[in-house]
């Protein structure tokens, strides 16, 4: 009869030595120390090291995000799944997802566009000093770009992370090319890869930067 194998059971011990291997693996001179957190954690989510050389940091966007959590602002998110990512402990302010309001499935409906897009239109009075986390829908991201340009307001971080074939990659190119532009700091993950995981994930860095918890 076979034994069954024997494992790491201790959540610090395993936590810890994956951050070991993490570092060992990916390749992260040149980025500061709190990118390298972020960085890292992407790969964590993904279990693929070679990704973080498709990481994007706009010039103060690991500062502008922290200081815009330290100081309690909105976090913004495209899907429940990313919302639920965010490690509540770290955290004094619910994020917000207005996917399920009841009137955004009719407002998309009488405009012929995705929920995503029209949930934006929800999130106008809290995008001041934000913190976006878009990990799910690129439909969502393109939507937040037209509102900045046309004059909606401006959070302090976008972390713009869809995942998919149709708008994905196109999205994150497009939020990377016109952040200076439109005086928006961001954090990307440029191609096709991506997803809920890996946006709650990178928020998560920050805030644990703010605690003082590094890897």
């Amino acid at each position: 009869m076979l034994e069954p194998p024997r494992y790491e059971q201790n959540p610090q011990a395993i936590e810890q030595d994956s951050f070991r291997q993490i570092r060992e693996l990916t390749e992260l001179a040149g980025l500061t120390l709190d990118q390298q957190q972020v960085a890292m954690r992407i790969v964590h989510s993904l279990g693929l090291p070679d990704v973080a050389q498709n990481v994007r940091f706009s010039a103060n966007a690991t500062q502008a995000g922290r200081e815009a959590l330290a100081s309690n602002g909105a976090i913004l998110c495209d899907v429940e799944m990313v919302k639920q990512g965010v490690t509540k402990r770290m955290i004094e302010r619910d994020p917000l997802c207005f996917l399920n309001d009841p009137t955004v499935a009719m407002l998309a409906k009488s405009r012929g566009e995705t929920r995503s897009m029209a949930a934006l239109s929800l999130w106008t009075d809290s995008l001041a000093g934000s913190v976006v986390l878009i990990g799910n829908a690129p439909t969502a991201l393109f939507r937040l770009l037209e509102m900045i340009k046309q004059g909606a307001p401006k959070p302090a971080l976008i972390i713009g992370m869809p995942v998919g074939f149709v708008g994905a990659a196109e999205s994150k190119q497009a939020l990377w090319d016109a952040h200076e532009a439109l005086g928006v700091e961001c954090i990307t993950l440029l191609g096709r890869m991506g997803g809920s995981a890996v946006t709650s994930a990178s928020c998560n860095a920050l805030l644990r930067c703010n605690l003082d918890e590094y890897y």
